[in-house]
C-alpha cells in the first residue's frame, strides 16, 4: 500500500473513529485501527465488537493495499507530524512508514485478515432523516440514560418507528425524557434499544447538514451519514411502557422565564453536597423561591416571578436534573407541571416533547 493524503483530512478522521476503541481488550486487534486504500480513496475502521465505525475521505493512492497499525500510537504521531502531506507505505511483515516533511516513523501492525468484518446489511435503507433533525433529538434525550449495568435495558435510547414518526425516549427511572419528530417517509413499525456508547458516538459525529441513513437488521443497526458509519449491536430486552408514568396534563401550570429558572437553580446548587444533593422550591402565588439551606455551608435563596394561581407546594429536586432539561429546552417561556411534592415534576413543549423527573427527599 502507497499513499498520499492531507495532514488534516487524516486527523480529522482518525478522531471520528478511535473513541470506540478501549485500551483494555484482551485482543489486541482490538487497539488497532484498520487502515485500507481502494479506488482513490482512504477508508479508516475501529470496533470494539459492540460498535463499529468507518470514516472515508479521498487520498493519491499510488498502490492499494490494507494493514492495521495500533490506533492511538498512530493518532499520537499524525497529530505531531509537520502541516505538510503524509506519504504511508506499508511494508513486509505488516509494517508502515510514515513520512512527512522531514520526519520519519516506522510503526508494527498486525494483518488485514485479523481484523474482525463488521455486519452486512441490505442495500435499501429503513429511514432517510436529516442529519440536524437525529443531532437535535439525541442532545435533547440522551442525558437521561442509565449507567446501571443492573438495568441493562435502559442504558441507551428507545428508537421507536411508527408510521411516519420517530420517537427517542431514555429514562434512567428517576427521569424520563421523549422527543418525537416526523419522518419524510412512511416506516415499517418497529422499537429498537440502541446503546449509550452508540448514541454518544452519533451525537459526536453527525453534522448540521446532510443526511443520515439507517438501517435496521434483527439486532444490528447501521447510520451512514457523508463519508462516515456507524453499525452497532442492538440492546436486547423489553424497555419499560413509558406511558403509564406520564401523567396526565395538568390544570394550574407554573409559567415562567426557562432562563431565570435555569439560572437560580444553577446558584442554589452551589451549596449541594454528596450527602445533601436536593434543593427546594417553594411554588407560591405568581413566583418562585428556590433555596438550599445546608447546617455546615449556609444558605442560598432567590425568587424568581411566574404566573401561577394554584395552591402552594414546597418539594425537592436534584438539580443536576433540572439543569440538564433546562439548557436544552428549545423555549423561552416554559409551562411547569408541579401538582405535589411526592408527584413527578412534567414539563411538555408542544406535542412532541416531554420531559418527567421525579422529586428528591428534602433533608
Amino acid at each position: 500500500m502507497k499513499i498520499k493524503m492531507f495532514k488534516s483530512d487524516l486527523v480529522k478522521n482518525m478522531q471520528k473513529v478511535q473513541n470506540v476503541i478501549s485500551s483494555k481488550s484482551s485482543l489486541p486487534i482490538l487497539s488497532n485501527v484498520l487502515i485500507e486504500a481502494e479506488q482513490g480513496n482512504i477508508r479508516l475502521t475501529s470496533t470494539d465488537l459492540d460498535i463499529g465505525i468507518s470514516a472515508i475521505f479521498p487520498s493519491e493512492a499510488e498502490e492499494e493495499g490494507a494493514i492495521t497499525v495500533p490506533a492511538k500510537r498512530f493518532s499520537d504521531i499524525v497529530k505531531e507530524l509537520p502541516d505538510e502531506d503524509i506519504l504511508i507505505n506499508t511494508m513486509k511483515n505488516n509494517s508502515m512508514s510514515i513520512k512527512c516533511g522531514k520526519c520519519f516513523f516506522k510503526i508494527l501492525g498486525l494483518p488485514k485478515e485479523d481484523f474482525p468484518k463488521l455486519p452486512e446489511f441490505k442495500t435499501e435503507p429503513d429511514v432517510i432523516m436529516e442529519q440536524a433533525v437525529l443531532k437535535n433529538m439525541l442532545s435533547m434525550t440522551y442525558f437521561s440514560m442509565s449507567h446501571d449495568e443492573t438495568r441493562y435495558v435502559l442504558n441507551g435510547a428507545l428508537f421507536l418507528f411508527k408510521a411516519n414518526q420517530l420517537t427517542i425516549v431514555t429514562t434512567d427511572g428517576k427521569r424520563l425524557s421523549l422527543l418525537r419528530k416526523e419522518l419524510p417517509n412512511t416506516v415499517t413499525d418497529r422499537s429498537v434499544i440502541v446503546p449509550s456508547k452508540t448514541i454518544y458516538e452519533l451525537n459526536r459525529v453527525l453534522e448540521d447538514e446532510g443526511e443520515v441513513r439507517i438501517t435496521l437488521s434483527e439486532n444490528q443497526i447501521r447510520f451512514e451519514a457523508q463519508n462516515i458509519t456507524i453499525i452497532s449491536r442492538l440492546i436486547e430486552g423489553e424497555f419499560p411502557n413509558y406511558s403509564q408514568v406520564i401523567p396526565k396534563e395538568a390544570k394550574e401550570k407554573i409559567v415562567l422565564n426557562r432562563e431565570q429558572f435555569l439560572l437560580g437553580v444553577k446558584r442554589a446548587a452551589l451549596l449541594t453536597t454528596q450527602d445533601s444533593r436536593a434543593i427546594k422550591i417553594d411554588v407560591l402565588k405568581n413566583k418562585m423561591v428556590i433555596s438550599k439551606s445546608h447546617p455546615n455551608i449556609g444558605e442560598a435563596k432567590e425568587e424568581i416571578d411566574t404566573a401561577y394561581n394554584g395552591h402552594e407546594i414546597s418539594v425537592g429536586f436534584n438539580p443536576g436534573y433540572l439543569m440538564d432539561v433546562l439548557k436544552v429546552a428549545p423555549r423561552d417561556e416554559l409551562a411547569v407541571e408541579i401538582v405535589g411534592p411526592d408527584k413527578p415534576v412534567v414539563i411538555r413543549i408542544g406535542d412532541g416533547c416531554l420531559y418527567l423527573l421525579l422529586p428528591m427527599q428534602l433533608t
